[in-house]
C-alpha cells in the first residue's frame, strides 16, 4: 500500500508583525535612522534576499537575544536596468524598472518584520519610527490580509 504525504500551505506560514514605512531614505540611511531612534542595532545580512534572476532585495537584521525578538528591515523596491538593443540606426537603449518584494503594496518602501513582539514594545516601535524626520509614515500592516507573505519569510 502506497502513502501519500502532501506539505500543507499552512507549513510555510510564520508568525510575525509587520511596520510599513514610508520614506525616500537608502537603505542604509533607513537603517542609521531606525537604529539610532528605535535602540535597535540592524545590520546588513551578507546575502541580499534573492527571488528571480535580477531581483535583489537589501535586508538588515538583528536577534535581540535580551528581549527575544528578531527584527528585520527588507526593502519592498528593487531597481533593476535593462538595455535595450536597437536594430537600426539608434544606439541601445536603457530601461529602468522598479519591481517589489509585495506587490500589493507598491506604495511602501521597507518593511520592518519583527518576530515575537509584544504589542506595547512593537506600537513603541511605530511611534519611534513616525519621529524620524525622513520618514512620511510608519504603521502596523495585517500580515493575513498580504498575497505575498510567503516573500517576507526567509
Amino acid at each position: 500500500m502506497l502513502t501519500t504525504h502532501k506539505i500543507s500551505a499552512d507549513f510555510y506560514d510564520d508568525s510575525f508583525k509587520l511596520i510599513a514605512i514610508h520614506s525616500n531614505l537608502e537603505d542604509y540611511a533607513m537603517t542609521y535612522a531606525i537604529n539610532a531612534n528605535c535602540g535597535l542595532h540592524l545590520k546588513r545580512m551578507a546575502k541580499d534576499l534573492h527571488l528571480d534572476e535580477n531581483l535583489l532585495f537589501s535586508v538588515f537584521d538583528w536577534d535581540d537575544e535580551m528581549n527575544d525578538i528578531y527584527w528585520t528591515l527588507i526593502s519592498n523596491k528593487c531597481v533593476v536596468e535593462e538595455v535595450i538593443p536597437s536594430g537600426g540606426l539608434f544606439e541601445s537603449n536603457v530601461s529602468v524598472r522598479t519591481n517589489h518584494l509585495v506587490k500589493e503594496r507598491k506604495e511602501v518602501d521597507y518593511f520592518l518584520k519583527v518576530d515575537a513582539a509584544d504589542e506595547s514594545a512593537f506600537a513603541q516601535k511605530v511611534k519611534s519610527i513616525n519621529k524620524i524626520s525622513k520618514v512620511i509614515t510608519a504603521y502596523p500592516i495585517d500580515t493575513e490580509t498580504l498575497k505575498s507573505k510567503r516573500n517576507l519569510i526567509f
